[in-house]
């Protein structure tokens, strides 16, 4: 193997490597092959080596004369590019020796066999890039300054983020000028975001706008919200895990949008999408309870998009309460001060919609709990009402039955003596005429014989007469008192008719008006039953017994759910393991 060997050491193979040097397996060194500019490997060649060119001869024409003038005799020719190349890498490398600290914003990153590449830029005060270059940070450098830097900051390099870095300028023949990084500054970059969020933040105190959406009341329940989130994300999956559980209930709808939430333009991306869809909800009709800003988890520089002024502005003055849960811990972004609630992931933001909803429906429990109580109670005192209204009727009409059969009887009793005590007085009056008329009779009769027996004749004649006047007097009294006491008897048998038929219509007439009470106090009991609870959209949840579930860590599988209009049959799934 024709070459220079070098007198690197093992942490410096990456860069020799990098320059074109080879490796030697049996004399287990480096070395520099024929034909390849020995001016880059100048600190790691051994003593007595190839000393480099200086740069001043070697970007000297050989065919000019030392008076400027080009000499005629020589043949034309010129220098190798590789000469003058590497004359160049030696003027860089006799400019700066040692790194610069220098202020560089990231456009883009590659890692490759460990190694970093950059590529870096500055920008003036209206953005316009004024400044642009390639630089790299070694593996072995790599992995000893940019665990420190993630460390310290919370943030890793990525495009966007603005760095004090220590810059050594290299050019090397082969590849070109190239910057390397050897060192980076984390309280620069912690200052920069810093800075950035605290300017938004006193703008928007300024203009009365940073405590809009936190004044809102917080949502008293949900049953719709708005999710913005990027799409396919790991924090999404783990929302939409539980969500989907909330939607195939029917208790709350989540409604989704999706945007780039790191990156160049995000942030504008985020506000048009989150207004666009809060203007189109809106002139459809649907009321939104709250809006979900949510993400996975990442370094403070993937948030830092967010922390943009018309974004948060917008997250402000939106009229709809804004939750948020960016997924980190360690430091807020603008959009979780400003926001209504905060939470630290999205996990723990469908936890929260949960948990106010499990507080409500708990709540709705105890008041359907109170009104089942209060009208059970209700129905047992109109039923002791009723009862007790029915039992004083009836005993009532009883009585009053009781009553008018006694009066009747009475009644009837003092008739049947009075006729009785009419027929005696009329026969004992019949009686004693029969007497008189007999004695008077007799005494004519023996007279008539004694007197004149032509007066027997007339005295026969007027005893029949008076005998016959007699009994007709007798038959018209005896008529007169059977009339008077059949018309006695009809009287008091209407009279108890009637007394009848006034207790039988006051007692239908009390049944009647205590069945349309009760009727009323049942119609007002079950206007104030379940159905309305199940109307406003919760639902009674039943096991195959018909007993109600009320935990979620019921072992239940079969379930019955009851809804305004009717009740479906359901199964559990067994709760995943936490």
């Amino acid at each position: 193997m024709n070459g220079t060997y070098l007198t690197s050491s093992f942490r410096d193979k990456d860069r020799v490597k990098a320059l074109g040097a080879r490796w030697d397996p049996a004399k287990r060194q480096w070395y520099v092959p024929d034909g390849l500019a020995l001016s880059p490997f100048s600190e790691w060649l051994p003593a007595g080596g190839v000393e480099p060119p200086s740069p001043s001869t070697a970007l000297i024409s050989p065919e000019l004369e030392p008076g400027g003038s080009r000499s005629l005799s020589a043949a034309p020719r010129g220098i190798p590019l590789s000469q003058l190349l590497v004359g160049v890498a030696a003027a860089v490398s006799q400019a700066f020796r040692s790194g610069v600290w220098t202020l560089v914003e990231v456009v883009d990153t590659r890692v490759r066999n460990g190694h970093v590449y950059l590529e870096i830029s500055e920008r003036d005060a209206k953005g316009v890039v004024v400044a642009k270059a390639s630089a790299a940070i070694w593996a072995s450098t790599a992995s000893r300054i940019l665990p420190e830097f993630e460390r310290a900051t919370g943030a890793q390099i990525g495009p966007g983020i603005k760095l004090l870095v220590r810059a050594k300028p290299v050019f090397k023949p082969q590849f070109g000028f190239s910057i390397e990084l050897d060192a980076i500054d984390p309280d620069y970059t912690l200052g920069d975001l810093e800075a950035r969020k605290r300017e938004i933040r006193e703008r928007l105190q300024r203009e009365s706008l940073f405590e809009l959406n936190r004044q809102l009341p917080s949502p008293w329940d949900y049953y719709r919200v708005l999710v913005v989130a990027p799409e396919g994300g790991a924090g999404l999956g783990d929302f939409q895990a539980e969500a989907r559980r909330l939607e195939n209930l029917g208790i709350c709808q989540f409604l989704y949008v999706h945007s780039r939430f790191q990156g160049d333009g995000a942030a504008g991306e985020i506000r048009m999408e989150l207004l666009g869809a809060v203007e189109r909800l809106g002139h459809e009709g649907v009321e939104l309870d709250a809006v979900a800003i949510i993400r996975g988890g990442g370094a403070i520089n993937d948030m830092a998009w967010l922390n943009d002024y018309a974004l948060v502005r917008a997250v402000c003055e939106l009229e709809v309460p804004v939750l948020t849960g960016i997924g980190h811990e360690r430091d807020n972004t603008l959009l979780d001060e400003v926001a209504n609630v905060r939470f630290d992931t999205p996990s723990k933001v469908i936890a929260g919609i949960e948990r106010v909803i499990l507080q409500r429906a708990q709540e709705a429990k105890g008041l359907y709990a109170d009104v089942i109580r209060d009208t059970t109670r209700a129905m047992d005192t109109a039923r002791r009402t009723v009862v007790q209204s029915f039992t004083a009727i009836e005993s009532g009409a009883r009585q009053e039955l009781a009553r008018s059969r006694t009066e009747a009887s009475e009644l009837l009793s003092g008739v049947n003596l009075q006729a009785a005590q009419t027929i005696r007085v009329a026969s004992e009056n019949t009686e004693r005429q029969m007497n008189d008329v007999r004695r008077l009779a007799a005494g004519q009769v023996a007279q008539a014989k004694r007197e004149v027996p032509a007066r027997l004749a007339e005295i026969r004649a007027d005893a029949r007469q008076t005998l016959q006047m007699a009994r007709a007097g007798i038959e018209a009294e005896r008529s007169f008192i059977f009339d008077r006491a059949v018309a006695d008897v009809r009287y008091m048998a209407d009279a108890a008719a009637r007394t009848f038929e006034d207790t039988a219509t006051l007692a239908q007439k009390t049944l009647a008006d205590a069945r349309t009470n009760t009727q009323a106090l049942m119609r007002e009991i079950a206007g104030q039953g379940p159905a309305k609870t199940l109307g406003r959209g919760f639902a009674l949840v039943r096991d195959q017994n018909g007993h109600a579930v009320t935990s979620a860590t019921s072992t239940e599988t079969q379930i019955t759910i009851q809804f305004r209009d009717g009740q479906r049959s359901a199964q559990l799934k067994p709760k995943d393991k936490p």
